[in-house]
């Protein structure tokens, strides 16, 4: 075996992927300036395109319980109705644990967002919102790697963090960045961690040119990862069987359903870990092609363990909630009309969700035009009205104190227009 593929071999084994290679030392040498803001990012992919129209409903336009005769969420004050939110659109019961937070301003929904490329695949659709690049696949990175290159303040290796079976998109890059597995596995200790054996390759590839720097660098994060669930830093399964398409559209992200225990654990280790400021989860089974249901059914047993982790998460950061934002986003909408399984297909326009301290929040934003015949994008979805990336350049520039300049390193090609009104100064 060759050095390299034992150290990612050892990596993995860690629950830990660090960058290899003739890019490894490049994270460590361009630190950005100073700044201690402690300011926090949690992003929520949602792999297979969740259904925006019945997480955030239309349940005032007639139309949209016209496309939708079996599966539409009732009106608010009906049986399995929609929880009201602001008299026009509802939010999905199964989501009764985030109206706190919208009551409290710290919850934003931004509909008809999405991917201006029109693809509805979930490959290109997935890598192009992890890239922000539509419709360009030959990006080498994702955008949450160049932001952490973007950041101010010093970077740590364990300053971006993966919760899931491997590396995202969205993560990989020049800059570090760890990965856990879901689960308790994700911060068990190791084959190093036992004294002889780490103290061994220590000393193996303490003065290694080529393989020191990266080894190193993958145990201080371990370490540090290890001691952030022990609370040792100071600080501020499946539901069901799922269809062949399904699990392709997945991409290796799990279903929702252990969500809650991966968000406290995410909660844990940011509270105890100052360093870890940006964090990413993707969740599968979204992809709701038959048997979608209404207020009960598929779609309603992914969306509750969504919605417990959600709250869980902003609960179990305490006050560091108040300099957090959580954005979840799913590659693209679905269809308006149900189709005749009693589910919908591929769509385009979707609905954005930002939560946080600093979220000016309780309304939900963006160019809405409705779901009569004549405003569906070809007739059959919502339209992309507002670009993905105007949302994440909002959350970047209010929130993380991004330059324009930064915003156009971090966003390439960043459409022009006013910024959303979504962050408080």
């Amino acid at each position: 075996m060759q050095r390299r593929d034992f150290l990612n071999t050892l990596a993995a084994g860690a629950g830990l992927v660090i960058p290899l290679g003739r890019h490894a030392w490049a994270a460590t040498s361009a630190a950005p300036k100073a700044d201690a803001n402690g300011r926090k990012l949690i992003v929520v992919m949602l792999r297979g395109a969740v259904d925006g129209l019945n997480v955030v409903a239309p349940v005032g336009d007639a139309n949209y319980a016209r496309l939708r005769p079996t599966i539409a969420l009732a009106r608010p004050g009906d049986d399995n109705g929609a929880l009201n939110l602001d008299g026009y659109f509802g939010l999905h019961p199964a989501l009764a644990p985030l109206l706190p937070l919208w009551e409290q301003k710290k919850l934003a929904f931004i509909h008809a967002s999405g991917s201006p490329d029109a693809t509805r695949s979930h490959f290109d659709a997935q890598d192009y919102m992890e890239s922000a690049t539509p419709g360009i696949k030959s990006t080498a990175d994702g955008w949450m790697n160049r932001l952490v290159a973007a950041l101010p303040g010093a970077t740590t290796p364990t300053r971006a963090l993966s919760i899931g079976p491997t590396m995202p998109r969205i993560l990989s890059g020049r800059a570090a960045a760890v990965n856990l597995a879901n689960g308790a596995a994700g911060t068990r200790a190791n084959v190093l961690d036992r004294p002889a054996v780490g103290k061994a390759f220590d000393q193996l590839y303490a003065d290694n040119p080529r393989f020191g720097a990266a080894y190193q660098q993958g145990q201080d994060a371990h370490r540090e990862v290890m001691d952030a669930a022990a609370g040792k830093m100071g600080g501020g399964g499946m539901g069901g069987m799922m269809s062949a398409e399904m699990q392709a559209a997945n991409g290796g992200a799990p279903l929702p359903n252990g969500f809650p225990d991966d968000a406290a654990r995410l909660a844990g280790l940011m509270r105890n870990d100052p360093n870890i400021q940006l964090a990413f989860v993707a969740l599968g089974g979204w992809d709701t092609h038959a048997s979608q249901g209404a207020a009960r059914g598929q779609l309603a047993n992914r969306l509750q363990p969504l919605g417990q982790g959600l709250a869980l998460l902003a609960q179990r950061l305490g006050p560091l909630f108040e300099q957090t934002t959580i954005v979840v986003m799913s590659e693209f909408g679905r269809t308006a009309r149900e189709n005749g399984n009693g589910g919908t297909d591929h769509g385009h326009g979707n609905a954005m969700w930002v939560l946080g301290g600093g979220v000016s929040g309780g309304k939900v934003l963006g160019d809405w035009r409705g779901v009569g015949d004549a405003d569906l994008n070809e007739g059959r979805d919502l339209p992309v009205t507002t670009d993905f990336r105007s949302v994440l350049a909002a959350i970047a520039e209010r929130h993380l104190l991004l330059s324009d300049k930064q915003l156009v390193q971090v966003f390439p090609s960043l459409p022009r227009g006013g910024r959303l009104d979504l962050l408080r100064a």
